[in-house]
């Protein structure tokens, strides 16, 4: 297992100053690993529930845009595996777009497009 070497801060040092000023203080190096690992964090969302949260919406919220109460917001969150169009009306009523992308072996990425729309027309029937 290889070992990392880490930046030498003294513990005392590090008190009372804020994060961004121990980060200034460390080598341009750990600085560059520390900016790589929090874009890649912030590129990432972790469920439903945090989804909501970063789009800055309640349960309630959510719920009235669905037309649903709130304990059904509840349950959705909580689910491992849902139905895309669930999904992409959860993600709508947040205020964003869903958006499927598939890596292929060979063909590099692309995005799927008409998975999860339902379509009121075959349904009607």
């Amino acid at each position: 297992m290889a070992t990392e070497k880490k930046a030498s801060v003294p513990k005392a040092s590090v008190l009372g100053r804020t994060l961004n000023e121990v980060i200034a203080a460390m080598p341009p190096e750990s600085q560059a690993r520390i900016a790589e690992r929090t874009a890649q964090l912030q590129a990432e969302v972790e469920g439903l529930k945090a989804l909501r949260k970063l789009a800055q919406r309640s349960q309630e919220q959510i719920a009235q845009s669905l037309g649903v109460k709130q304990p059904a917001i509840v349950k959705i969150e909580r689910q491992t595996d849902l139905y895309l169009s669930t999904l992409r009306r959860f993600v709508e009523a947040a205020g964003g777009t869903l958006e499927l992308r598939i890596d292929l072996p060979g063909t590099g990425a692309f995005t799927l497009t008409g998975v999860g729309e339902i379509d009121a027309a075959k349904h009607a029937a």
